[in-house]
Protein backbone atom coordinates (compact mmCIF):
# COMPACT_ATOMS: atom_id res chain seq x y z
CA UNK A 1 0.00 0.00 0.00
CA UNK A 2 2.75 2.67 0.54
CA UNK A 3 4.21 1.62 -2.77
CA UNK A 4 1.01 2.45 -4.42
CA UNK A 5 0.37 5.57 -1.93
CA UNK A 6 3.84 6.57 -3.05
CA UNK A 7 2.80 6.26 -7.10
CA UNK A 8 -0.33 8.08 -6.87
CA UNK A 9 1.53 10.75 -4.61
CA UNK A 10 4.37 11.06 -7.14
CA UNK A 11 1.72 11.28 -10.08
CA UNK A 12 -0.11 14.42 -8.53
CA UNK A 13 2.86 16.12 -8.11
CA UNK A 14 4.14 15.56 -11.34
CA UNK A 15 0.89 16.81 -12.86
CA UNK A 16 0.86 19.89 -10.78
CA UNK A 17 4.49 20.48 -11.29
CA UNK A 18 4.84 19.91 -14.67
CA UNK A 19 4.08 23.20 -16.33
CA UNK A 20 6.72 25.02 -13.90
CA UNK A 21 9.57 22.42 -15.06
CA UNK A 22 8.73 23.28 -18.66
CA UNK A 23 9.27 27.21 -17.94
CA UNK A 24 12.76 25.97 -15.75
CA UNK A 25 13.94 24.04 -18.82
CA UNK A 26 12.85 26.58 -21.32
CA UNK A 27 14.69 29.80 -19.34
CA UNK A 28 17.85 27.40 -18.99
CA UNK A 29 18.65 26.62 -22.06
CA UNK A 30 17.86 29.80 -24.40
CA UNK A 31 20.37 31.63 -26.06
CA UNK A 32 21.61 34.73 -24.43
CA UNK A 33 22.29 36.48 -27.64
CA UNK A 34 18.34 36.01 -28.96
CA UNK A 35 16.29 35.00 -25.79
CA UNK A 36 12.74 34.37 -26.33
CA UNK A 37 11.49 34.77 -23.18
CA UNK A 38 12.29 37.79 -20.38
CA UNK A 39 11.41 35.85 -17.39
CA UNK A 40 9.54 33.21 -15.86
CA UNK A 41 5.63 35.14 -16.32
CA UNK A 42 6.70 35.98 -20.34
CA UNK A 43 7.76 32.45 -20.72
CA UNK A 44 4.68 30.89 -19.31
CA UNK A 45 2.65 33.29 -21.39
CA UNK A 46 4.65 32.95 -24.18
CA UNK A 47 4.48 28.73 -24.26
CA UNK A 48 0.39 29.42 -24.04
CA UNK A 49 0.21 31.64 -26.97
CA UNK A 50 2.29 29.97 -29.25
CA UNK A 51 1.65 26.23 -27.98
CA UNK A 52 -1.97 26.48 -26.17
CA UNK A 53 -1.79 24.72 -22.78
CA UNK A 54 -0.22 21.64 -24.02
CA UNK A 55 2.94 23.41 -24.42
CA UNK A 56 3.31 23.22 -20.52
CA UNK A 57 3.22 19.92 -20.53
CA UNK A 58 5.09 18.75 -23.38
CA UNK A 59 7.49 15.79 -22.13
CA UNK A 60 5.01 14.50 -19.00
CA UNK A 61 4.88 10.83 -20.33
CA UNK A 62 8.81 10.45 -19.23
CA UNK A 63 8.18 11.31 -15.84
CA UNK A 64 4.78 9.84 -15.40
CA UNK A 65 6.56 6.13 -16.79
CA UNK A 66 9.65 6.44 -14.75
CA UNK A 67 7.67 7.21 -11.71
CA UNK A 68 6.99 3.68 -10.67
CA UNK A 69 10.46 3.01 -10.94
CA UNK A 70 11.66 5.76 -8.80
CA UNK A 71 9.45 5.11 -6.36
CA UNK A 72 10.58 1.40 -5.90
CA UNK A 73 14.43 2.52 -5.82
CA UNK A 74 13.93 4.86 -3.66
CA UNK A 75 11.56 3.27 -1.15
CA UNK A 76 13.61 0.17 -1.35
CA UNK A 77 17.19 1.72 -0.81
CA UNK A 78 16.11 4.40 1.43
CA UNK A 79 14.27 1.59 3.46
CA UNK A 80 16.84 -0.79 3.52
CA UNK A 81 19.99 1.98 4.26
CA UNK A 82 17.96 3.45 7.94
CA UNK A 83 17.69 -0.62 8.62
CA UNK A 84 21.28 -1.21 8.32
CA UNK A 85 22.33 2.39 10.04
CA UNK A 86 19.81 1.19 12.66
CA UNK A 87 19.62 4.55 14.81
CA UNK A 88 17.14 7.42 13.60
CA UNK A 89 19.24 10.33 13.13
CA UNK A 90 19.22 13.74 11.16
CA UNK A 91 22.61 12.46 9.59
CA UNK A 92 21.82 9.03 9.05
CA UNK A 93 18.18 10.37 7.21
CA UNK A 94 20.75 12.55 5.51
CA UNK A 95 23.39 9.52 4.48
CA UNK A 96 19.79 7.17 3.39
CA UNK A 97 18.66 9.75 1.06
CA UNK A 98 21.80 10.61 -0.55
CA UNK A 99 21.78 6.55 -1.26
CA UNK A 100 18.70 6.45 -2.39
CA UNK A 101 18.92 9.65 -4.87
CA UNK A 102 22.36 8.04 -5.93
CA UNK A 103 21.00 4.96 -7.12
CA UNK A 104 17.86 6.35 -8.69
CA UNK A 105 19.78 8.10 -11.38
CA UNK A 106 19.48 4.93 -13.20
CA UNK A 107 16.05 5.56 -14.40
CA UNK A 108 15.87 9.48 -13.47
CA UNK A 109 18.67 10.92 -16.02
CA UNK A 110 17.47 8.98 -19.40
CA UNK A 111 14.15 9.75 -18.53
CA UNK A 112 14.65 13.59 -17.74
CA UNK A 113 16.90 13.67 -21.09
CA UNK A 114 13.75 12.21 -22.63
CA UNK A 115 11.98 14.62 -20.91
CA UNK A 116 14.15 17.84 -21.77
CA UNK A 117 14.34 17.21 -25.58
CA UNK A 118 10.53 16.71 -25.76
CA UNK A 119 10.01 20.12 -23.44
CA UNK A 120 12.25 21.97 -26.04
CA UNK A 121 10.59 20.65 -29.25
CA UNK A 122 9.42 23.02 -31.04
CA UNK A 123 10.45 26.13 -28.73
CA UNK A 124 9.11 29.30 -30.02
CA UNK A 125 7.03 28.05 -32.80
CA UNK A 126 3.26 28.47 -33.41
CA UNK A 127 1.93 24.83 -32.42
CA UNK A 128 0.22 24.54 -36.11
CA UNK A 129 3.24 25.12 -38.11
CA UNK A 130 5.33 23.22 -35.15
CA UNK A 131 7.69 20.05 -36.85
CA UNK A 132 7.89 16.96 -34.37
CA UNK A 133 10.90 15.21 -34.44
CA UNK A 134 9.86 12.84 -31.26
CA UNK A 135 6.50 11.25 -31.66
CA UNK A 136 6.65 10.55 -27.62
CA UNK A 137 9.32 9.88 -25.09
CA UNK A 138 9.74 6.52 -25.98
CA UNK A 139 10.37 7.57 -29.13
CA UNK A 140 12.90 10.08 -28.33
CA UNK A 141 15.21 7.32 -26.19
CA UNK A 142 14.70 5.09 -28.93
CA UNK A 143 16.47 7.63 -31.72
CA UNK A 144 18.48 8.91 -29.77
CA UNK A 145 19.85 5.54 -28.99
CA UNK A 146 19.93 5.11 -32.41
CA UNK A 147 22.33 7.86 -33.09
CA UNK A 148 24.48 7.98 -30.28
CA UNK A 149 23.95 4.38 -28.40
CA UNK A 150 23.82 3.62 -24.54
CA UNK A 151 26.31 6.89 -24.25
CA UNK A 152 23.52 8.86 -25.57
CA UNK A 153 21.04 7.86 -23.35
CA UNK A 154 22.91 8.39 -20.13
CA UNK A 155 23.74 11.61 -21.22
CA UNK A 156 24.04 14.31 -18.41
CA UNK A 157 24.41 10.93 -15.82
CA UNK A 158 27.07 12.99 -13.63
CA UNK A 159 25.46 15.98 -13.60
CA UNK A 160 22.50 14.14 -12.29
CA UNK A 161 24.20 12.09 -9.76
CA UNK A 162 26.17 15.18 -8.68
CA UNK A 163 22.79 16.90 -7.98
CA UNK A 164 20.80 14.17 -6.76
CA UNK A 165 22.89 12.46 -4.47
CA UNK A 166 23.54 15.70 -2.11
CA UNK A 167 19.77 16.71 -2.96
CA UNK A 168 18.49 13.44 -1.99
CA UNK A 169 20.36 13.99 1.23
CA UNK A 170 19.25 17.74 2.05
CA UNK A 171 15.89 16.48 1.47
CA UNK A 172 15.75 13.96 3.91
CA UNK A 173 17.65 15.93 6.48
CA UNK A 174 15.38 18.93 6.17
CA UNK A 175 12.19 17.23 6.45
CA UNK A 176 13.68 15.40 9.50
CA UNK A 177 14.34 18.23 11.06
CA UNK A 178 11.19 20.07 10.18
CA UNK A 179 8.73 17.24 11.33
CA UNK A 180 10.68 16.91 14.77
CA UNK A 181 10.42 20.49 15.58
CA UNK A 182 7.16 20.52 14.34
CA UNK A 183 5.49 17.57 15.92
CA UNK A 184 3.49 14.56 14.09
CA UNK A 185 0.80 13.42 16.42
CA UNK A 186 -2.14 11.51 15.34
CA UNK A 187 -4.54 12.98 17.46
CA UNK A 188 -2.83 16.72 16.37
CA UNK A 189 -5.60 18.11 14.08
CA UNK A 190 -3.07 20.37 11.93
CA UNK A 191 -1.00 16.60 10.94
CA UNK A 192 -1.81 17.00 7.62
CA UNK A 193 -0.57 21.05 6.84
CA UNK A 194 2.35 20.09 9.12
CA UNK A 195 3.20 17.13 6.63
CA UNK A 196 2.68 19.47 3.75
CA UNK A 197 4.45 22.64 5.05
CA UNK A 198 7.04 20.70 6.12
CA UNK A 199 7.54 18.91 2.53
CA UNK A 200 7.01 21.95 0.35
CA UNK A 201 9.83 23.83 2.53
CA UNK A 202 12.30 20.70 2.08
CA UNK A 203 11.74 20.17 -1.73
CA UNK A 204 12.47 24.22 -1.49
CA UNK A 205 15.92 23.15 0.54
CA UNK A 206 16.62 20.59 -1.40
CA UNK A 207 16.63 22.78 -5.12
CA UNK A 208 18.77 25.46 -3.34
CA UNK A 209 21.57 23.23 -2.26
CA UNK A 210 21.71 21.76 -5.75
CA UNK A 211 20.63 23.93 -8.14
CA UNK A 212 23.71 25.58 -10.50
CA UNK A 213 24.16 21.56 -11.08
CA UNK A 214 21.31 21.99 -12.49
CA UNK A 215 21.21 24.28 -15.13
CA UNK A 216 24.29 22.41 -16.42
CA UNK A 217 22.92 19.33 -16.57
CA UNK A 218 19.84 20.89 -18.69
CA UNK A 219 22.15 22.52 -20.60
CA UNK A 220 24.02 19.56 -21.28
CA UNK A 221 20.97 17.21 -22.15
CA UNK A 222 19.54 19.92 -24.08
CA UNK A 223 22.72 20.38 -26.34
CA UNK A 224 22.32 19.23 -29.78
CA UNK A 225 19.52 19.56 -30.22
CA UNK A 226 18.82 20.66 -33.86
CA UNK A 227 21.75 18.93 -34.28
CA UNK A 228 24.32 21.52 -33.12
CA UNK A 229 26.56 20.32 -30.23
CA UNK A 230 28.19 23.30 -28.08
CA UNK A 231 29.68 21.53 -25.15
CA UNK A 232 32.34 18.79 -24.94
CA UNK A 233 31.75 18.20 -21.01
CA UNK A 234 31.37 19.53 -18.14
CA UNK A 235 33.92 21.63 -17.33
CA UNK A 236 33.24 23.53 -20.86
CA UNK A 237 29.91 23.55 -20.00
CA UNK A 238 30.47 25.29 -16.97
CA UNK A 239 33.50 27.98 -18.56
CA UNK A 240 31.14 28.87 -21.35
CA UNK A 241 27.93 29.45 -19.74
CA UNK A 242 30.11 31.75 -17.28
CA UNK A 243 32.12 33.45 -19.76
CA UNK A 244 28.65 33.99 -22.12
CA UNK A 245 26.41 35.09 -19.22
CA UNK A 246 28.29 35.42 -15.58
CA UNK A 247 27.00 34.00 -12.54
CA UNK A 248 23.70 34.45 -12.79
CA UNK A 249 23.78 31.95 -15.42
CA UNK A 250 23.28 29.78 -12.29
CA UNK A 251 19.71 31.25 -11.17
CA UNK A 252 17.82 30.98 -14.51
CA UNK A 253 14.64 29.42 -14.03
CA UNK A 254 14.82 29.39 -10.21
CA UNK A 255 11.66 31.09 -9.75
CA UNK A 256 9.74 28.81 -11.37
CA UNK A 257 11.71 25.80 -9.96
CA UNK A 258 11.21 27.07 -6.72
CA UNK A 259 7.29 28.29 -7.60
CA UNK A 260 6.67 24.40 -8.04
CA UNK A 261 8.43 22.73 -5.44
CA UNK A 262 5.82 23.74 -2.82
CA UNK A 263 3.21 22.78 -4.19
CA UNK A 264 4.15 20.02 -5.82
CA UNK A 265 5.46 18.17 -2.47
CA UNK A 266 2.26 19.25 -0.78
CA UNK A 267 0.50 17.65 -3.93
CA UNK A 268 2.51 14.38 -3.14
CA UNK A 269 2.11 14.55 0.34
CA UNK A 270 -1.27 15.24 0.29
CA UNK A 271 -2.05 12.30 -1.59
CA UNK A 272 0.09 10.05 -0.33
CA UNK A 273 -1.47 10.87 3.10
CA UNK A 274 -5.37 10.91 2.66
CA UNK A 275 -4.56 7.25 0.51
CA UNK A 276 -2.73 5.77 3.86
CA UNK A 277 -5.17 6.85 5.97
CA UNK A 278 -7.96 5.73 3.77
CA UNK A 279 -6.78 2.16 3.17
CA UNK A 280 -5.15 2.07 7.08
CA UNK A 281 -8.20 3.74 8.99
CA UNK A 282 -7.23 1.39 12.08
CA UNK A 283 -3.99 1.99 11.97
CA UNK A 284 -2.77 5.29 13.22
CA UNK A 285 0.73 6.96 12.00
CA UNK A 286 3.02 6.81 14.62
CA UNK A 287 5.21 9.76 12.96
CA UNK A 288 6.18 11.11 9.70
CA UNK A 289 10.09 11.88 10.07
CA UNK A 290 11.08 10.79 6.32
CA UNK A 291 9.78 10.92 3.04
CA UNK A 292 11.70 11.37 -0.09
CA UNK A 293 10.44 13.88 -2.92
CA UNK A 294 9.79 10.94 -4.97
CA UNK A 295 8.94 8.29 -2.20
CA UNK A 296 5.70 7.71 -0.05
CA UNK A 297 6.39 8.90 3.77
CA UNK A 298 5.89 5.80 6.19
CA UNK A 299 3.70 5.65 9.26
CA UNK A 300 5.88 3.22 11.58
CA UNK A 301 7.89 4.76 14.58
CA UNK A 302 11.05 4.42 12.47
CA UNK A 303 11.78 6.50 9.54
CA UNK A 304 11.07 3.88 7.00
Amino acid sequence: MDFLAGCLGGAAGVLVGHPFDTVKVRLQVQSVDKPLYRGTFHCFQSIIRQESMSGLYKGIGSPMMGLTFINAIVFGVQGNTMRRLGEDTPLNQFLAGAAAGTIQCVICCPMELAKTRMQMQGTGEKKSSSRKVYKNSLDCLARIYQREGIRGVNRGMVTTLIRETPGFGVYFLAYDLLTRSLGCEPEDPYMIPKLLFAGGMSGIASWLSTYPVDVIKSRLQADGVGGKYQYSSIMDCTRKSIQREGWRVFTRGLTSTLLRAFPVNAATFATVTLFLLYVRSDEAPKDCETAPRHAPIQTQPSSL
